[in-house]
């Protein structure tokens, strides 16, 4: 196994000075996986303050539970001595922490086999006890010994087993699903923000479908995501292959993985249409102002999660707008309003979520022509500078009180808002003169008098 020259360096000061030092968890796991390892925990016998003493730069991170964080070189190492934990009275958090003698100790401690796995740095061999070199071969995402007693001890280890299960593509042993499913009631003692962490690492996953799936069949989803869940045997109409449940993952998967405003929105987008499922004269299922409804959902979703209001406002205003339906006649003007409506900003994002909406209909990778035209067009409207907002205008608040003769307040926003539909509707009129002479004519003729 290969790892970076600064820490078998950190290792030979632990060894020099009698201590062991093995690398543990993920960064062993990914490493067999021949996948990118980015972090690096560090598991010894030597004691946090001892770590203090031979190492300059230390944070005290978790130090009560024997864990620092050392500053070497050119890399941050997370290490912790060896140890075991009891006592999860709240189902999250140990309240006693044993410091332990052997490395085999401290990894009876871990979650799953596929983490329990060792390096030792001195020695240059791995340490196995539990097995998770073959469950690593045979994609198994494995709870070490009593499964449901593993879930009492951490609440979380539920969400992480679907997490890994995305990040890595692997399936969940049996017995542990089955357990999963016995512990959902200590998903009580987790935070709001530790699931939406896991959340949004499922949705960092290249096919996040398979992390939502095995929340799915294990119950989990309808304690997080109920509203998700609730598409599940909703039949669309004849275009769509999928129910909305199953539309709505591939749509996910289909959004670009390294943007997470549109994977929610991707994830979310229809999130309404059970709420408003009708039915026409020939039986097909109709949805009509689903994606109202499915924005307002999305932004209660989000706030119980509690995502950044910045994350939030993006999902809900892509959600809102993403039934537009171009085709060819759409003119010019039309075009205008459509990217004044939805914002120059979003137009990109927008995009992506209607492809991947589209992809998701039968789960097949394409692009439409008419989104290919949309975009084309789109390029062509920006290319112009034309105007597309107010602050576009070639006049201004102050313009237009100084040329009326008239106090700031509520009307000079409804004029405003009049010559961006006229330039709109016609690029040419956006010259001072001649919105000075539209502005005097619409509060003569609509605002003077009331």
């Amino acid at each position: 196994m290969h790892f970076p020259k600064t820490i078998y360096q950190f290792a030979d000061i632990l060894k020099n000075n009698g201590f062991k030092c093995y690398i543990v968890g993920g960064a062993v796991r990914d490493t067999i996986m021949k996948r990118r390892v980015e972090d690096f925990d560090i598991a010894t016998d030597a004691k946090p303050n001892d770590i203090m003493k031979l190492f300059k730069k230390v944070i005290p991170t978790g130090i009560k539970h024997g864990t620092v964080t050392v500053l070497f070189k050119n890399i941050k190492l997370e290490v912790t001595t060896f140890r075991s934990e009891s006592d999860y009275s709240d189902g999250r958090h140990p309240e006693k922490v044993t410091f332990v003698p052997t490395i085999y100790e401290d990894l009876e401690r871990r979650d799953f086999t596929i983490n329990a796995i060792a390096y030792d740095l001195h020695k240059r061999i791995i340490i196995d006890p539990h097995n998770g070199r073959p469950d690593i071969k045979k994609k198994l995402i494995k709870a070490i010994g009593d499964p449901l007693k593993r879930f009492s001890e951490d609440g979380l280890r539920l969400l992480r087993a679907c997490r890994f299960s995305s990040q890595l593509n692997f399936n969940v042993e049996e017995k542990t699903k089955q357990a999963i499913r016995a512990s959902l009631p200590a998903l009580i003692n987790i935070s709001k923000e530790r699931i939406r962490e896991e959340i949004i690492r499922v949705l960092n996953s290249d096919k996040p479908s398979t992390g939502f799936l095995c929340m799915h069949e294990t119950g989990l989803l309808n304690y997080i995501l109920p509203e998700l869940e609730e598409g599940s045997g909703i039949v669309q109409r004849s275009l769509h292959c999928y129910d909305v449940f199953y539309h709505s993952l591939f749509s996910c998967d289909a959004a670009p993985y390294n943007n997470l405003a549109v994977r929610l929105s991707a994830l979310l987008h229809d999130i309404g249409k059970p709420g408003t499922l009708t039915y026409d004269k020939d039986g097909e299922p109709r949805f009509h102002g689903h994606e109202t409804l499915s924005a307002d959902m999305a932004q209660t979703i989000l706030k119980r999660l509690k995502f950044p209001n910045s994350i939030t406002t993006r999902v809900v205003h892509l959600i809102k707008h993403h039934m537009f339906n171009y085709t060819d006649d759409w003119s010019d003007a039309a075009l205008r309003r459509f990217i004044a409506r939805v914002g120059q900003e979003n137009i990109a994002d927008l995009i992506r979520l209607r492809r991947a909406d589209q992809i998701g209909t039968c789960n097949r990778y394409f692009i439409s022509d008419n989104l290919i035209k949309l975009m084309d067009r789109i390029e062509t409207i920006k290319q112009k500078d034309q105007a597309l907002t107010i602050k576009d205008l070639n006049i201004n608040g102050n313009d237009i009180m100084k040329a009326i003769g008239i106090k700031e307040g509520y009307k000079i926003g409804i004029i405003l808002d009049f010559l961006l539909e006229s330039v709109l509707e016609d690029p040419e009129t956006n010259n001072r003169r001649t919105l000075i002479n539209m502005a005097k004519n619409y509060y003569t003729e609509r605002l003077k008098e009331s």
